[in-house]
């Protein structure tokens, strides 16, 4: 039955939780990374304010239900009263019933921040196969035009230019091959699977599929044609000439409005065609070099009742693996003897640790193992620094020198 364990009943396998493991797709963070974090997050946050978008909350706890995009894969428990909930599997949902509940009249457009965790039960994507992880992001809410999908294309690139990470933004339109697909006489499951496909760029699924749905020679040439649908404004040219219907040429010319408004270097990916069911309109991604997954993405919605919504999330996590090699060392703590000094020292902006013995020896100990090299005291003349070294580990003091601040 739910939440019982059969473990006692018989051996298990698995790593004991008193033996310091902890479950499969978590992980521990220890200080220099925390650190980091952190400060990318104030800046994150900060950019994000100075485009308007204000900051909301969303709860952890959500009731669970079927319709929900991540159903499948959240985690689910129940509490007191006997209601199914789940952890937060993902933050439009949330903040789109926020906005519903709290900002039924606007005003819109509403632009809106978040952060926080994500619990996923089944191992996914994120980086590390994470199943709990962190993720900022922005929606902009109750407009649907070309300005405001461009804005979120600035954003997106202001954010990165924050975080210091070169990346590529990849645009796509997944509307665009149901388009396609529409045109070609494709529906319901068949349609599904072929859009599953391309997403793949799988040319071998492509081929299978038309066999199986008896699909034209032109036909499945023009759904080959979209799988290589990828790279500069040239991308465009093509797909008007690919797909004459009118859906599909409207999908191509909002894409050229909101690259003019943008102004700045796209990829364009008319292949995408990922969560078809999910997106309606313009979707993005950017990509930082060495990561095989996107640091930052999203598109545009619908909420339930047709509110439309906008939006890209930022993986935390990857964008702390697509800055690795440029963070900057943690910054120099210094050891305070005493209270006093250790006031002066955070009063001109460096880190202080307080000493908790008069045991120089003890002190000396921990200062080499800590990696702490200056002591600090104060005086009537000023704060007096204790320069160290050591010759080993244990903390043996080879020599060091006072100056005084």
């Amino acid at each position: 039955m739910p939440g019982v364990s059969s473990s006692a009943a018989r051996p298990s396998n698995r790593p004991s939780a008193r033996a310091g493991f902890i479950p499969e797709g978590t992980r521990d963070v220890l200080p220099p990374e925390w650190s980091q974090r952190e400060a990318l997050r104030a800046r994150l946050s900060a950019c994000f304010s100075a485009w308007g978008y204000r900051g909301v909350e969303v709860p952890a706890l959500e009731f669970a239900s079927a319709d929900h995009p991540q159903d499948a894969l959240a985690f689910k428990l129940i509490d007191s009263g006997g209601q199914v909930l789940s952890l937060r599997s993902e933050f439009t949902t949330a903040v789109g019933r926020l906005v519903r509940s709290r900002f039924p009249q606007g005003p819109f457009p509403l632009r809106l921040q978040y952060g926080g965790r994500l619990w996923l039960r089944a191992l996914n994507s994120e980086l590390g196969r994470l199943r709990e992880f962190n993720q900022m992001g922005v929606e902009l809410i109750g407009v649907q035009t070309a300005q405001s999908d461009a804005e979120l294309l600035h954003l997106a690139a202001a954010a990165l230019e924050t975080a210091g990470v070169q990346a590529q933004l990849e645009v796509g339109y997944p509307g665009f091959v149901d388009a396609v697909l529409e045109d070609a006489g494709l529906n319901g499951e068949a349609r599904a699977a072929v859009h599953d496909a391309i997403d793949r760029k799988s040319g071998a699924d492509v081929d299978l599929l038309a066999a199986q749905h008896g699909l034209s020679g032109a036909v499945r040439g023009t759904l080959h044609a979209l799988t290589d649908l990828y790279g500069g404004p040239e991308v465009l040219d093509a797909a008007q000439a690919l797909a004459p219907g009118l859906r599909a040429q409207e999908a191509v010319t909002h894409l050229r409005r909101v690259a003019a408004l943008y102004g700045g270097p796209l990829l364009f990916d008319l292949g995408v065609s990922r969560r078809y069911g999910y997106y309606t309109g313009l979707t993005f991604r950017a990509y930082s070099a060495g990561l095989n997954q996107p640091v930052l993405g999203g598109g545009r919605y619908d909420l339930p009742g047709g509110l439309p919504g906008a939006g890209f999330a930022v993986g935390l996590e990857r964008l702390m693996q697509a800055l690795a090699p440029v963070l900057p060392p943690e910054p120099e703590v210094v050891l305070a003897l005493d209270l006093a000094s250790a006031r002066a020292a955070r009063a001109q902006g460096l880190h202080a640790e307080l000493a908790w013995t008069d045991d120089r020896g003890e002190l000396r100990a921990f200062s080499a193992a800590r990696g702490i090299r200056r002591w600090v005291s104060d005086s009537p003349s000023g704060l007096t620094f204790t320069e160290l070294t050591f010759t080993e580990l244990d903390g043996t003091d080879l020599n060091s020198t006072e100056v005084t601040a």
